[in-house]
């Protein structure tokens, strides 16, 4: 048979759908009795690595890992203010108050408490107490247990996949 621009339309017309209906496989929200994720969702797998996690090349999956690489970096930085704000110990860490960081991160960011905990669970720094509030913390120490080099990057574990 010759290909008419009718049959090649058709062609690609069920290459289309065959597409299409291969993504709706892995759309937790389509009916389709068949899906993948959906089934997991039914019956999830609490020990699979992947439970919990956005599907590997996602919209949301690159989303997340944008946020988490630029997290990363302003946890890189805020390591780097400390040691240009603190003070040199002879163990070699560095260290500063509360209040002085929170002052100068008046003008940077509006989430110095949440990158201290960050970098406090990747075990970058320590500071005493769970939580740090402006005026009643200003004496807590910071103590940078880790000077980062200038091109070291810290991963974020979460967004780590096992492959």
């Amino acid at each position: 048979m010759t290909d008419t621009p009718v049959r090649a339309g058709i062609t690609h017309w069920q290459t289309f759908a065959k597409t299409h209906q291969e993504g709706q496989m892995i759309n937790p929200f389509h009916d389709y009795e068949n899906a993948r994720v959906r089934a997991r969702l039914i019956n999830p797998d609490l020990e699979a690595d992947d439970y919990g996690m956005p599907v590997l090349g996602s919209f949301t999956y690159i989303r997340g890992q944008k946020a988490g690489e630029h997290a990363t970096g302003e946890v890189i930085e805020l390591c780097k203010n400390i040691v240009v704000m603190g003070d040199k110990h002879e163990n070699g860490q560095y260290t500063v108050a509360f209040g002085t960081l929170f002052t100068a991160y008046e003008g940077i960011s509006n989430s110095l408490v949440g990158l201290l905990l960050r970098a406090r669970k990747h075990n970058l720094v320590n500071f005493h107490g769970e939580m740090l509030y402006q005026g009643r913390d200003e004496d807590i120490v910071i103590t940078l247990l880790k000077a980062l080099e200038e091109d070291e990057r810290i991963h974020a574990k979460y967004w780590k996949r096992k492959k």
